[in-house]
């Protein structure tokens, strides 16, 4: 078995004009890597690509040891509920239902359960029986983080979840996501605009003038 999580050869992708191309990047358990780069440069596609909601358009990505865009939906999407998490910087968390229900979908669907250990590490567990309309903008993106690691993924693909947070969340918020890495051995593929959070993780890659590089 390939001690690799995630590891995508020769990824290059196209919208109107060339993002990409010859990216390599591999993801070991327990291990943190962040990409960096200017607006517009391809940083959230490739990250699509790597999280099974985009195929790329020459490369091969493969994850937990098999050729991810060579599966069936079905198996495609048993990877989204069950092994993966995926966290926005919009939170689309279900309004009309409290936070706990908000959690609970994803726990029901992937079969796992709510550990208040994670919710007091969010700093929500008193926020747990309020309605998401009720909550600031800060609330809800624990809120919807903590739904994503409630079932427990072994990647975590995250696209600027900082990005609308104080300085004082922020740091929280990136505190529980490593936390979670080191106890469990996942993986955390961190999108991200903020050097100061990209520094903290494991390694850092760049993506700039249509290449991704690891920086040292």
């Amino acid at each position: 078995m390939s001690k690799s999580l995630l590891e995508a050869t020769d990824i290059s992708h196209s919208f109107d004009t060339l993002l990409f191309s010859d990216v390599n990047f591999s993801l070991n358990p327990s291990q943190s890597a962040a990409v960096v780069g200017r607006s517009g440069c391809g940083k959230s596609t490739l990250l699509h690509i790597f999280a099974t909601f985009l195929k790329p358009d020459k490369g091969n990505v493969t994850l937990f040891d098999k050729d991810l865009y060579s599966q069936k939906d079905e198996a495609i999407e048993a990877l989204r509920r069950y092994d993966i998490g995926i966290i926005f910087q919009f939170h689309y968390l279900f309004k009309g239902m409290s936070a706990m229900e908000n959690v609970q979908v994803a726990t029901m669907l992937s079969a796992s359960e709510i550990e208040d250990e994670l919710l007091e590490k969010l700093e929500i567990k008193e926020l747990m029986n309020q309605k998401i309309g009720e909550l600031s903008g800060g609330q809800q993106q624990r809120i919807s983080i903590a739904r994503v690691l409630s079932k427990k993924p072994h990647i975590i693909f995250a696209d600027e979840p900082t990005g609308n947070l104080d300085n004082e969340t922020a740091k929280l918020v990136m505190d529980v996501l490593l936390d979670y890495t080191k106890e469990t051995g996942a993986g955390l593929l961190l999108v991200t605009h903020d050097e100061g959070m990209a520094a903290r993780c494991d390694s850092t890659y760049k993506l700039e003038d249509k290449m991704l590089k690891e920086e040292s």
